[in-house]
């Protein structure tokens, strides 16, 4: 048997059940595809791609389009494959041996997976019962636990809550370390700390391409932050680590990102419809949310699964995850989709 690095044996990878559903509300994915007008010009940019070529190996054009709408120089905005590999990066980048990696819980499971990794400590600080966060806890958390990074979900996955800006500021202006506001949901939400940047240089935001603007089949995501920070992060990502393919995808969405409004307002006008529908429903609790999904408590879980399955239908089962028991996460589908839902769990 290989000897494999110390820890590695005691770490849960993140995993998902692949099941080809007819109707999927089970990963926070936009349930359309791209707008034909996106699609069309991405097809032909793809049309004349030199696939014998190397990737631009810092993914320089889509840093410039990127830093041009929040009036940045491309230094302050590093890309990479997805939110989650800017994340890794930073814990990678900041953490190690003796340094604590602090994060709420529950929030989004890779958290704690990117600190075992990195050889950092990750500190789960316990969220109230309504979820909310207490940015004491939070501080003293990183004070006691000489923190390097501080990570926020906002909106957070999977409890669909938000964090208020006064809040982020509060950590920001007092934590010692570096804190991060993982904003995967922000289009759903609309209110961002990326004004904040200027401040507080020890801040830095993520966001990715995989949600509101469709693209989770490339894998692209991006992250504001002060220069230092960006260059230091990037030390630690391997090169070329996105593809020419999913660069020249989120460039077309991010020149044409106004062809996603009306899919956006779609998908909060849904959720809303879809959470009254639900808090309708004896015995069902529905948690506040600013994202494409709810988390709901039911009870049950194993019995509203099975109902769900029978009719092709999966949505994902926090049941066995710390904090949540009895409850069930659902993405906001297509107003089919979510009729669909409705009736299964009717029956």
């Amino acid at each position: 048997m290989l000897n494999i690095r110390l820890g590695l044996e005691t770490l849960k990878p993140y995993s998902v059940e692949e099941i080809d559903w007819q109707i999927k509300l089970d990963a926070n994915e936009e349930p359309r595809n791209l707008p034909p007008a996106v699609r069309a010009e991405l097809m032909e940019r793809i049309s004349s791609l030199a696939f014998n070529r190397y990737p631009e190996i810092n993914g320089l054009n889509l840093r410039r389009l990127i830093s041009e709408r929040f009036s940045q120089s491309f230094k302050n905005v590093l890309v990479g494959s997805g939110s989650n590999g800017i994340l890794a990066a930073l814990c990678f980048a900041y953490g190690g041996q003796g340094r604590s990696v602090v994060y709420p819980n529950p929030s989004f499971a890779m958290y704690g997976i990117y600190a075992k990794l990195s050889d950092s400590k990750g500190v789960a600080v316990e969220m109230e019962p309504d979820f909310s966060l207490s940015v004491d806890k939070i501080l003293t958390a990183a004070e006691k636990e000489q923190a390097a990074v501080i990570i926020l979900c906002n909106p957070n996955n999977p409890t669909g809550g938000i964090i208020p800006l006064a809040d982020i500021e509060y950590i920001a202006a007092n934590a010692k370390c570096l804190v991060v506001v993982d904003e995967a949901y922000y289009e759903f939400y609309g209110q961002s700390a990326v004004g904040l940047l200027p401040k507080y240089p020890r801040l830095a935001v993520t966001r990715t391409f995989s949600k509101a603007y469709c693209l989770a089949a490339a894998r692209v995501g991006y992250m504001l932050a002060s220069e230092e920070v960006i260059e230091t992060v990037g030390k630690v990502l391997l090169p070329y680590n996105v593809n020419t393919t999913s660069l020249i995808a989120a460039e077309t969405v991010w020149q044409m990102r106004d062809q996603f409004e009306p899919g956006i307002g779609e998908t909060v006008s849904e959720r809303k419809k879809l959470a009254a529908a639900l808090e309708a429903i004896p015995g069902v609790e529905v948690f506040p949310s600013e994202t494409n999904f709810l988390l709901i408590r039911v009870g049950d879980t194993a019995g509203w699964m099975k109902r769900l399955a029978d009719q092709g239908i999966g949505v994902r089962d926090f049941n066995n995850a710390p904090g949540l028991s009895g409850c069930l996460r659902v993405t906001v589908g297509t107003p089919a989709e979510n009729q669909a839902f409705l009736k299964a769990v009717a029956l």
